[in-house]
Order: structure tokens, then C-alpha cells, then sequence
């Protein structure tokens, strides 16, 4: 009743805020989805729309963020198309999963998939250290890329909170590349994700119209403001935010 007194300029207004935060939680090490769903929630969207609607509304913010990591994307042009089908396959099945299944089908294993991803993140320099006589291009290493983007592509399909902790995961296990790289790849790879579900929840309906429009806008600036922030940091405190970035992640998760 009180979020109905609320003038919907003001309404509008926070929207475009949440926008802006989310835009540069994504840019930094993702985590958008915390601000913008509860927010949503809030202000009195359904639960499936305000899922649907934040989907939608962070694409942009992976669009900032790309312009800003172009030069760290530009040598991996071809591995990134090669990850294409995994994106697509993955992020339909988990939209699928959302608008037919049950919306407890991850809610469970949610804290504890994130919960993983940030350990697996965090021990990662050691486990590619142990890895670094195989090759990167070697095919085993290579299937476990594209396996492991498709399991967290379904998962953003789904619901996608958090999904910066897991493709950092996914890649930093498999791939010898610098924080900065890796962090290209995800938002790049995040943007893919998002594209195949945003379009599918576009047709399917049921977004907040209004409120995507304030989301569109904001996120796209601060997508691009929390990349430039994040490049002007040192690799080794990016990493060290990434990782408080995925435990606070699985504790709220845990906790809500």
C-alpha cells in the first residue's frame, strides 16, 4: 500500500539509481542482480517479472563494460565465438527452466554453486601453476571451458545472480590468463548469456516496461563506470574484491 503512494516519477527515479549501481557492481565483479531484484521487489513488482525485467535490464552494463576491455578482448575474438554455442545452449535451457519449472529448482544449491565458485576462484593461481605444462589449447582443457560455460550458462538463464563469481571460476581454472583478461572475458561472455535470455523473456512478455527503460539507461553507465574503475586498480586487489565480492554473494544468497 505505501509503495503505491510513492509518485511514479520517484519510482522511476530509483530505478534509474539501482540501474546505475548495478551497472558497476557488474563492472567490477559482478553482482548487479542484488540491486536491482530487491529493489524491484520493493517497489511492488512480482517476483517472475522483477526476475525477468533485471535480466533485461542488465544487458547494457556488459555493453559499458565491453568498451572499456576492448583492448584486453581484442586477441581473443576467436575463443570467444567458439564459446558461442555453449552461451546460447545454456542460457535457453535455464530460461526454460525458469518460465516452465519450479522457481525452487536452484534455489537450494544456489548458495553453495556461488559459495564453490568463489573457492575454486580463489585457489585458482595454484591449480593453474600445477596446470601450466599442459597447453592451453590443449583439447581436454578446451572441453572443460566450454562444459563449464555451459552449466553456469544455464544457471543465468535462470536467475544469473552472482554468474560473474562462477565464469571467473570456470575460466580462471582453465585459462593462463591475467585478472584483466579475465575479467574481459566474463563481461563479454555475461553479455552473451543475457542477450539469448533477454530476448527470449522479451518475447515471452511480462516485463515491467517502465522500469526497463530506467534500467537500459543506467546500467549501460555504470557498466562503463565500474570497468573504468576497476582497470585503474591493481591485479592483485581486483582479485582480493572478487572474492569478498562472492562470499558476501553466498551469504546473502544463504541468508535470503
Amino acid at each position: 500500500m505505501f509503495v503505491g503512494t510513492i509518485p511514479l516519477g520517484w519510482r522511476l527515479g530509483i530505478m534509474l539509481l539501482a540501474g546505475v549501481g548495478a551497472g558497476i557492481a557488474n563492472g567490477i565483479a559482478g553482482g548487479g542482480t542484488f540491486i536491482i531484484f530487491p529493489t524491484m521487489l520493493g517497489l511492488g513488482v512480482p517476483a517472475l517479472t522483477a526476475n525477468i525485467t533485471t535480466t533485461v535490464g542488465v544487458v547494457p552494463s556488459y555493453l559499458g563494460s565491453l568498451r572499456v576491455f576492448r583492448v584486453q578482448l581484442r586477441p581473443h575474438k576467436k575463443l570467444l565465438v567458439t564459446l558461442i554455442p555453449s552461451c546460447v545452449l545454456g542460457s535457453g535451457l535455464g530460461t526454460a527452466l525458469l518460465l516452465e519449472g519450479s522457481p525452487s529448482t536452484f534455489r537450494t544449491v544456489v548458495p553453495w554453486l556461488i559459495g564453490a565458485g568463489t573457492v575454486l576462484f580463489a585457489v585458482s593461481p595454484y591449480v593453474t601453476r600445477s596446470l601450466a605444462h599442459i597447453d592451453s589449447a590443449h583439447r581436454a582443457r578446451r572441453w572443460a571451458l566450454y562444459i563449464g560455460i555451459f552449466l553456469v550458462s544455464i544457471y543465468g538463464g535462470y536467475f544469473g545472480a552472482g554468474i560473474g563469481i562462477l565464469l571467473l571460476a570456470v575460466m580462471a581454472l582453465v585459462l593462463p590468463y591475467e585478472i584483466f583478461e579475465l575479467q574481459g572475458l566474463r563481461n563479454a561472455v555475461s553479455m552473451m548469456i543475457n542477450v539469448v535470455a533477454a530476448a527470449i523473456f522479451v518475447v515471452y512478455g511480462h516485463l515491467a516496461g517502465q522500469y526497463v527503460i530506467m534500467l537500459l539507461i543506467g546500467t549501460l553507465f555504470g557498466g562503463w563506470l565500474g570497468a573504468m574503475l576497476v582497470v585503474r586498480l591493481s591485479p592483485a586487489f581486483v582479485r582480493i574484491l572478487v572474492i569478498v565480492v562472492g562470499v558476501v554473494t553466498t551469504i546473502k544468497l544463504a541468508l535470503g
